[in-house]
């Protein structure tokens, strides 16, 4: 007889790469809560049975959520959520010298409040490492203890878990009436080559998501992309006269006009992914930056994941690096399901 699917709530969806990785995890995601509206339209085209709140999850009762989806308290599985983490960024804070003040930093808050009233079997929270040095994590910590969980956090480098990115991350998870654990890192990395090495040239795919238009470059940026030593150069390797003055101004940022190499795995995949002056985003070898297609499977998106191709470059590139990797989800909650499924 087959088992019962393992219950599971997305909040702070996006575009759905944690629901993936929990679907992959063989959990049933019941419902997700997202307030912008473009990622919570590409979300559903992609989990069109699961429940979508497209709302501020701090105006959703979860008394409200439960009654939709037909939960009491106490039979809820897994509730996971990553709240927006541009807040808790080193950057944004200045590497912790200039308090942050963010807004959205109140909103990781809402794990806890979720959890009083659904009082899930687990508790899973995945966010940027220096969440981990903020008294709002630590509270956090403090409040799920409070309520009987047992809580383990670490900061995992994606790469180790399937994932072909650089990208560390912290992963917190609590379980009620039993210990939890991590999943161990594989032995194997994925590399560029093996995530979109056998991609076709863009434009001959028929896929909108995988063109990269090389027009809308000046003759120099073109010219600079050209010499860049293949598969791993850099722009440490230009003549002097291609090298441009804002560069030589400001000497760090050395992934710039950077090329990611086959067999290692791609720097950390952001918002500009798909703009060669904001990091190390050039194809190993033809010159082009990575399309949009390459950049969703890099972040361990299968190649027919649905994203808007009507919506601009930018839009596009924000949601999937934004985006949790599946793969880097997929292995933590399959811990967590194999722990559940032995209670």
């Amino acid at each position: 007889m087959k088992s019962k699917s393992l219950t599971a709530i997305d909040l702070f969806s996006g575009c759905g790469g944690l629901t993936e990785g929990l679907r992959q995890a063989r959990f049933d995601v019941l419902a997700a809560v997202e307030i912008e509206n473009i990622a919570a339209q590409v979300y559903k085209k992609n989990h069109r049975k699961v429940v979508m709140f497209e709302q501020d999850i701090s105006t959703l009762s979860p008394r409200k959520l439960m009654k939709k989806v037909g939960l009491k308290k106490g039979e809820l599985d897994l509730l996971a959520g990553c709240p927006p983490c541009q807040g808790f960024s080193s950057l944004r804070t200045r590497n912790g010298a200039k308090r942050n003040r963010d807004q959205r930093n109140l909103l990781v808050k809402q794990i806890v409040r979720y959890a009083k009233a659904l009082k899930p079997r687990a508790v899973m929270l995945e966010n940027v490492p220096m969440l981990a040095q903020n008294n709002l994590f630590k509270a956090i910590v403090q409040d799920l203890t409070d309520l009987k969980y047992q809580v383990i956090y670490k900061v995992a480098d994606a790469a180790d878990f399937g994932v072909p990115q650089r990208r560390k991350r912290l992963i917190m998870l609590a379980t009620l009436g039993f210990a939890p654990s991590f999943d161990k890192p594989r032995s194997r990395i994925v590399t560029v080559r093996d995530a979109i090495g056998k991609m076709p040239r863009p434009g001959v795919s028929g896929d909108s998501l995988h063109r990269s238009d090389m027009s809308r470059r000046s003759d120099r940026v073109l010219e600079i992309i050209r010499k860049i030593p293949k598969n791993g150069g850099s722009r440490k390797s230009l003549p002097e006269e291609l090298q441009l003055d804002c560069h030589k101004r400001k000497p760090g940022f050395n992934d710039v006009y950077g090329r990611m190499a086959w067999d290692k795995v791609s720097p950390t995949i952001t918002g500009g992914c798909y703009n060669p002056s904001k990091g190390r985003f050039l194809h190993p070898t033809q010159d082009r930056p990575i399309t949009l297609r390459e950049a969703a499977m890099l972040q361990g998106f299968k190649k027919s994941y649905y994203f808007d191709a009507s919506l601009s470059q930018q839009a596009t590139a924000l949601m999937i690096g934004n985006a949790l990797p599946p793969p880097l989800i997929k292995h933590h909650a399959k811990s967590i399901a194999r722990q559940l499924e032995q209670k």
